[in-house]
């Protein structure tokens, strides 16, 4: 398994991400992008009176971050272990998530749902990274 040179997230041949901490740094640099561009949004449409800072959903936030977590799953070999890795991994992540962002529900939309998709991309970074390689090398 070799990697490509001079790219991030580091890849291997397949375009599979090689390092847990590339995956979790992309991912959380996604989350961050896409709250500022929401706050952008945000503060423009409420300049205009379309109501106030903070309404929009944070869990759009999630935009880039899923795109590469669809990338990397479309890297792995089609099996159920990429399957079962995925299902597990967006259940997990969406229960912290919503968690979080139930505790977070006094604070206005934007931030709560930030928080939220901020969880959730770690969990499922975290799970899914984990559990494809473990359940791949079981599986064979």
């Amino acid at each position: 398994m070799s990697e490509a040179k001079g790219t991030f997230p580091r890849r291997d041949d397949e375009g599979r991400v090689v390092a847990l901490p590339d995956l979790l740094g992309i991912t959380l640099a996604g989350v961050v992008i896409g709250v500022l561009a929401l706050a952008v949004f945000d503060l423009a449409a409420a300049s205009f009176g379309a109501g106030r800072f903070g309404g929009a959903n944070g869990w759009l936030a999630l935009i880039l971050p899923v795109w590469l977590f669809v990338e990397d799953f479309r890297a792995w070999r089609y099996g159920p272990a990429r399957v079962v890795a995925a299902l597990v991994a967006a259940a997990l992540g969406m229960a912290c998530g919503l968690l979080v962002a139930g505790f977070a529900q006094e604070l206005p939309a934007l931030v709560g749902g930030a928080l939220g998709a901020a969880v959730f991309t770690v969990v499922y970074a975290t799970v899914w990274f984990a559990g494809v390689r473990w359940l791949t090398n079981r599986t064979g």
